[in-house]
């Protein structure tokens, strides 16, 4: 005789708890790391990172990491956060402060957190109301512009730009992948 066992787990959704924190984004056709039929995404941090103080990108403010972080897409934030924290001489950064991040649920651990890149963070922005806990001021990405600036996302009016320097404070949300 044959058996069949059908499992139906519920759907998640953005603004969810799950697995440590908030869905921020579903993955969808044409996204880095989307397969069909299957659900994947961003999950946000439930609080910004540092205890919401602000903070430099990083330690090094005149160096470039170079093409390891200058990726803007979806996906990209993972090797974003391990170029910077790889790069000769860095000793701090928002990158680490995500990558250090842990949250354990039910007595399972999440520790596989990272700073998201440009695209990534302007989701958390679009969904910020669903997310929660955002304060209406200037986020870091993980996507570095040049030597001197990273991508910034301005959760009051949603703008992104290049235009604040390194070592400018500003507040820092880590995500995972799920």
């Amino acid at each position: 005789a044959t058996c069949a066992v059908t499992v139906n787990s519920a759907a998640v959704a953005v603004g969810d708890s799950y697995q440590g924190g908030i869905v921020a984004y579903i993955l969808q056709s044409g996204d880095h790391g989307y397969v069909e039929g299957q659900t994947h995404g961003l999950i946000a941090a439930t609080n910004d990172q540092n205890g919401g103080a602000e903070m430099a990108w990083s330690n090094i403010t005149n160096v470039a990491v170079g093409a390891s972080a200058q990726g803007t897409a979806i996906g990209t934030g993972r090797a974003n956060t391990t170029a910077i924290i790889n790069q000769f001489g860095h000793t701090a950064s928002a990158a680490k402060v995500c990558a250090d991040y842990t949250v354990t649920v039910n007595s399972v651990t999440y520790d596989d957190w990272y700073l998201p890149s440009k695209d990534e963070l302007n989701k958390l922005c679009i969904n910020k109301v669903a997310i929660g806990g955002f304060a209406d001021y200037y986020y870091w990405s993980s996507s570095e512009y040049d030597a001197y600036y990273a991508w910034t996302q301005d959760f009051g009016v949603g703008l992104q730009n290049y235009y604040y320097g390194k070592p400018l404070a500003l507040r820092v949300r880590a995500v995972r992948a799920f």
